[in-house]
Parts: structure tokens; C-alpha cells; sequence
């Protein structure tokens, strides 16, 4: 079920690879998972705006929906460079006082709206269907880069459509992106007590309980390395699950192990997917693979 990957380019000189790097491990992982496809990548910029992924609401004019929300938006910072691909607004936007206040802003702009990702580096796009439906709309393989992840996804509990697909931003914490294989069997528990502090779930895919989870530890100034520590203890359950910032990579998995992970480190990059097809299709050399055992867990800065 599900297929999930990650790419770092380690030599900083590789930048225009990124998309097609991550668009081909997808590609080769597409029978895990032919309801939706997804990938978050991550620019190198100094630049300080934002950039935000808004999915327009369905049902209503794209345009009458773009402008309310680019007005909404422009209340908090100057907004500049927006454009529109399928229904997916893009634009960028300098960093205002309350990040949370701009997505609530954005997101009451026209109901049905959803911040898909905001950050520096960060761009998630995610839709129905294949890997290749993705690159036909967005043109994945051009994307510039340094890192990203991916996900193609099986329906096994929640609907299909924009919002259940992956990867999962961490709503509110910028730059944050996670793509998960596996079940999160204490999700229910979890998820009353992030409602009791007032903290919104977009979707029922027990996925988006991890990005909401990461995005707590490292606001509170967890390092990444301890927040899959503590993933361990207080998530339940068998999962693997790639995570990226915009200056990490990594992996976690669980005490079980049921749910397969492996991974490569070269003096070029470093690469993690949940079949060994995806990195040998994806990547040329000669390089070994690793299998990530139970509980491990692992991060690379770029």
C-alpha cells in the first residue's frame, strides 16, 4: 500500500535534477498507489517572501476565488508573482507577523479554500491520479532544487481527492512536509486531543496526524532528531514516513517493521523509497542499499 520517496542532492550542484529524480522514483512506486500522486520540493533561495499553494474551492470560478484570496492575502504583506495552474493558485508574499492569521485569512477568502504548503523553500503539489497525470499538469521534472519528497497513494479508509492525498504539510509551520506509508492506530486519541487545543483537521487520513504531531515538537524547539524519538513513544502503530524541512531530510520507522523502507547515501546524494526499484530506475551508479531496520530513523542536512 502506498509508495513514498525522498531525494537530497548533496553536492549542491545538482539542482536541476530535483524534479526528475523524484518524478521518476514516483513513477516506478505508481502500482503501490494509482488514486493520487504528490510530491513537495524544496528551492534553494536568500529570498525572504513566502511562497504560498492555495487549492482553490471547487464549484465556483477560479478567478472570482483567486482575486478575494490575493486580497485577503495582501492585508498582512505585499503579494506579488501570483499565477494559476488547474485549481491550484500560486503566489508569493512577504513573511507577515502571524503566519496562522494569514491562512485563516486566506482560507475564509472563499469557503473551501486550503493552504496546501507556505514556506520559503517548500512547494507541495498533490492531485488525483497517477504520477504522470501530475507531470502533464504541473511539469514536475523541471522543478530546481535541493531536496523533496513523494507519495502515491492507496485508498484504504479515507476518500480520494486533493485534500487525502500527500504529501501533508504541517499547517502553520512553514516548510515542513511529510509523506507516510502505514496505519496510525491510536489516530482517534490524537486527534480529540489536538481538537481540544483548537488545532484544525482538513481531512480523516490518519497520515495528517504526523505533520500536525512534527509541527508541534519542532515549534517547540525540538530538533528533528528528537521528534522521531519521540514518535516512537507516542504514536501507535506501524508506519515509515519521510519528512523534510527546508534544510533536512529523513526517515523514521516504526517498532514493527512491517511496512518496507530502504535507502542509499552516495558522496552525491541521498535517496529513500519503499522499493529498492524506485532508487535503481530513478538513479544511475553503483551503489549498495540499505534496508532501514525496526525503529531506526535517520537525517541528512543539505
Amino acid at each position: 500500500m502506498c509508495g513514498i520517496v525522498g531525494y537530497l542532492d548533496k553536492t549542491g550542484s545538482n539542482a536541476d535534477a530535483l524534479g526528475g529524480n523524484v518524478l521518476g522514483m514516483l513513477n516506478a512506486l505508481g502500482c503501490r498507489g494509482p488514486d493520487s500522486a504528490g510530491v513537495a520540493l524544496y528551492r534553494d533561495t536568500k529570498d525572504e517572501t513566502l511562497v504560498a499553494r492555495v487549492a482553490l474551492p471547487e464549484h465556483t470560478g477560479f478567478d472570482a476565488s483567486s482575486a478575494k484570496i490575493l486580497a485577503a492575502a495582501g492585508k498582512f504583506a505585499a503579494v506579488s508573482d501570483s499565477s494559476m495552474t488547474d485549481c491550484y493558485l500560486r503566489f508569493q508574499i512577504g513573511a507577515p507577523a502571524c503566519i496562522q492569521s494569514l491562512i485563516n485569512a486566506v482560507e475564509s477568502a472563499a469557503p473551501g479554500t486550503e493552504v496546501v504548503s507556505l514556506g520559503r523553500h517548500l512547494e507541495i503539489v498533490k492531485q488525483v491520479g497517477s504520477p504522470a497525470n501530475l507531470e502533464a499538469t504541473y511539469h514536475v521534472s523541471g522543478f530546481k532544487g535541493t531536496h523533496g519528497i513523494g507519495h502515491t497513494r492507496l485508498s484504504t479508509e479515507s476518500r480520494v481527492d486533493l485534500s487525502h492525498s500527500q504529501p501533508f504539510w504541517g499547517h502553520g509551520y512553514p516548510d515542513l512536509a511529510v509523506a507516510h506509508n502505514g496505519h496510525i492506530t491510536n489516530y482517534h486519541q490524537l486527534r480529540r486531543r489536538y481538537e481540544q487545543r483548537g488545532i484544525r483537521f482538513y481531512t480523516e487520513n490518519d497520515s495528517e496526524i504526523i505533520a500536525i504531531y512534527l509541527a508541534g515538537q519542532l515549534s517547540g524547539g525540538h530538533t528533528l532528531e528528537q521528534a522521531f524519538d519521540s514518535m516512537q513513544c507516542d504514536l501507535d502503530g506501524s508506519f515509515s514516513c519521510v519528512v523534510a524541512t527546508d534544510s533536512q531530510i529523513g526517515f523514521v520507522k516504526d517498532q514493527f517493521a512491517l511496512k518496507p523502507l530502504l535507502y542509499a547515501e552516495t558522496n552525491d546524494f541521498v535517496a529513500i523509497a519503499t522499493e529498492e526499484i524506485a532508487l535503481r530506475s530513478a538513479l544511475a551508479g553503483d551503489y549498495a542499499v540499505r534496508e532501514a531496520q525496526a525503529k531506526e530513523s535517520r537525517t541528512w542536512r543539505k
